[in-house]
């Protein structure tokens, strides 16, 4: 089991930037897909970007493809996302997950499969 504690989310207008971190401990990071998904009030939980245990893939929704960009450090046992152009509808709070998976070309957007989670940072964008 990993632990995972994200940070960086925080009140911003729209237009704006931010930069999540999660850190993971507890376990091997680079055996671990890692994703970001968010969750709005009353709404389900969705995915936002998965990144492969190297690094060298990545996968992102629709709705944030070319205004976000996930990345990882395996030195470091953190995982990034970096948030531009923000705009009010992605308002949610934003929680990383680790998916234990055998090969880098296993990176999934289904949250169902991820077995461990982060505890959520709330990002509020002010139109």
């Amino acid at each position: 089991q990993v632990l995972l504690r994200e940070s960086g989310g925080g009140l911003v207008q729209a237009g704006d930037s931010l930069r999540l971190s999660c850190v993971a401990s507890g376990g091997t990071f680079s055996r671990y897909a890692m994703g970001w998904f968010r969750q709005a009030p009353g709404k389900e939980r969705e995915f936002v970007a998965v990144i492969s245990r190297s690094g060298g893939n990545t996968l992102y929704a629709d709705s944030v493809e070319g205004r976000f960009t996930i990345s990882r450090d395996n030195a470091k046992n953190t995982v990034y996302l970096q948030m531009n152009s923000l705009k009010p509808e992605d308002t949610a709070v934003y929680y990383c997950a680790a998916d234990t998976v055998i090969s880098d070309y296993v990176y999934r957007s289904n949250w169902r499969v991820y077995n461990d989670w982060g505890q959520g940072t709330q990002v509020t964008v002010s139109s």
